[in-house]
């Protein structure tokens, strides 16, 4: 899809899209849930969607995946965070979507809701990447939730826990992409290698990028 068309049916779907913004961040608000020290989680979601505003184009494949891409992205932490289960998601969805589009939306969210554990290796084992590799879209939400984290830890937060996080991401880089990376030709699983760039430049020096081209300037 190119980016223009993708940009088309953004607006197409304008009041629908801004119609989930709002419950999404009503969910959140709704158990005081905070981003950061301070920041409404919102400001959270907001910077995921942005990363599908900017790179959707790259993985979506027509038009009616538009608005369950969205979906994901705002809701992709309501299961974890605001105690919905799996059938309120659906029900939510079913307000702007098919039932056909409802569930693609729902089994995004459902895929990148962490498994029970007590450290965040156990949160986010291998049992949950593979649900990541194997759900449309579920890879690129992923990957655009990680460019937020990244780009707020380092360029909004720049403090203390910033720099830890820093750090942590970091770290996992290596583990991270080849976690959510699912091979397959499908463009609704890939990870667009932008979006990879973009993680980079702000996350690693560049020696390392050097390496992550390399490794993922042929996927």
């Amino acid at each position: 899809m190119t980016k223009e068309t993708f940009q088309e049916y953004q607006e197409k779907y304008a009041v629908q899209i801004e119609q989930m913004r709002l419950v999404a961040h009503e969910l959140h608000q709704s158990v005081n849930q905070i981003y950061g020290s301070d920041l409404p989680y919102g400001f959270h979601l907001d910077m995921v969607v942005e990363g599908i505003c900017f790179y959707g184009h790259l993985v979506c494949v027509c038009e009616e995946d538009v608005m369950p891409l969205f979906f994901g992205s705002y809701f992709h932490d309501c299961i974890e965070d605001t105690r919905q289960t799996y059938n309120d998601v659906m029900k939510i969805a079913r307000r702007w979507m098919t039932e056909e589009q409802a569930l693609m939306a729902t089994e995004i969210v459902y895929a990148l809701t962490n498994d029970k554990g007590r450290t965040r290796a156990e949160r986010a084992g291998e049992k949950y990447y593979q649900g990541i590799r194997k759900t449309p879209y579920a890879p690129f939400v992923k990957l655009c939730d990680r460019l937020a984290n990244v780009t707020y830890s380092c360029s909004v937060d720049s403090g203390r826990d910033g720099n830890r996080m820093r750090e942590v991401y970091k770290g996992e880089m290596q583990h991270f992409l080849p976690s959510i990376s699912s091979g397959s030709d499908d463009p609704r699983l890939q990870i667009p290698f932008e979006t990879i760039t973009a993680l980079a430049e702000i996350l690693i020096d560049e020696v390392d990028r050097d390496e992550i081209r390399k490794q993922w300037g042929e996927y």
